[in-house]
């Protein structure tokens, strides 16, 4: 009998291990998960500034060669 509750021991002990690894795999890959959201985000807000930018420099061309016509 004592020999059966060493091998469940044993058996608890080496699932906890494989979760107690998965959670920190699982929390790895979140981190960087956020990190590559974070940094898409960023360029997101940089490029709509340099759209919005570019758009309204282009307007302004356009109403200027209207209104010299």
């Amino acid at each position: 009998m004592k020999l059966l509750t060493v091998m469940k021991d044993f058996l608890r002990e080496d699932r906890a291990q494989v979760s107690a690894e998965l959670i920190i795999v699982i929390a790895a890959l979140i981190a960087v998960a956020i990190v590559l959201i974070t940094q898409l985000q960023n360029t997101a807000k940089k490029g709509s500034k340099v759209l919005s930018q570019e758009t309204d420099k282009a307007f302004k061309e356009i109403a200027q060669t209207v209104n010299s016509s």
